[in-house]
């Protein structure tokens, strides 16, 4: 591993982005003249924040001005696991939950810090150029009969507009679920398109819609609720959520 000790590692960061990503530091606030924010070159969002602050802004017991490093992580779980690791902690003025502060005096290797860089710029991509990046994805997405007549959704039409769930892309799979009192996966659909502007608001709020095209139809004693949790260990399907490769391999 690569790790300086005692030093700030500022300039090597900078070298990082400015070799892969042709980012280079830009200086927005005159009254904070150490931060160092890089932007996005696909949408200009931040993707980075250097800034030079005193320990204890991260409950370090001392006062010494050290550099730090703000990341975004694409998942709360991640950035979860990531700050129970030494010198790293919840994003410095920025949001806990999707956001991390990682030390730059050597505590945390230089690899593992390009590691959340790599990471970050991914999570700041728009959403067309995630499309490009990440390839189609495949989702388990919930549907209550209680609203919705899911069962006969696609007896006279092969396409349907679906309330779009949030990280769903064109190109993706998303497999309909069913719930009570049916319990069970119905449908296999590709989306056709995302984004199509949408406004309701009861006991369901919808403000965007995706086109799903039926590729398949499934039995519901197949991939019922109690096989998807014994079987395939998919207990909560509360919202639109990735699917285990198993559970993958056996809708194909």
């Amino acid at each position: 591993m690569k790790i300086k000790k005692n030093v700030s590692l500022r300039q090597d960061v900078y070298a990082y982005v400015e070799k892969k990503y042709r980012s280079r530091p830009e200086y927005p606030w005159m009254k904070f003249p150490g931060y160092a924010v890089f932007r996005h070159k696909d949408n200009h969002k931040w993707y980075g924040l250097i800034m030079d602050i005193p320990k204890n802004k991260l409950g370090l017991p001392s006062d010494e001005i050290v550099d730090v490093l703000n990341v975004k992580c694409s998942d709360p779980y991640l950035a979860d696991l990531l700050t129970r690791e030494e010198g790293i902690f919840p994003g410095y003025h920025q949001n806990h939950n999707t956001w991390i502060s990682i030390l730059l005096d050597g505590t945390v290797p230089l690899d593992k810090i390009e590691q959340a860089i790599d990471e970050s710029y991914g999570a700041a991509m728009s959403a067309k150029m995630k499309q490009k990046v990440r390839g189609p994805k495949e989702w388990l997405v919930p549907a209550n009969p209680k609203y919705y007549d899911i069962e006969h959704a696609f007896d006279t039409k092969k396409e349907l507009d679906w309330k779009q769930g949030r990280g769903i892309l064109k190109g993706d799979i998303v497999y309909l679920y069913a719930g009570s009192p049916i319990s069970a996966i119905l449908y296999r659909c590709k989306v056709m398109k995302t984004d199509i502007p949408y406004e309701y608001s009861g006991e369901v709020e919808i403000h965007a819609l995706m086109k799903l095209k039926l590729e398949k139809k499934y039995k519901p004693d197949l991939f019922s609720y109690r096989k998807l949790k014994d079987v395939y260990d998919v207990a909560a399907i509360r919202g639109p959520r990735g699917i285990p490769h198993a559970l993958s391999e056996a809708l194909k």
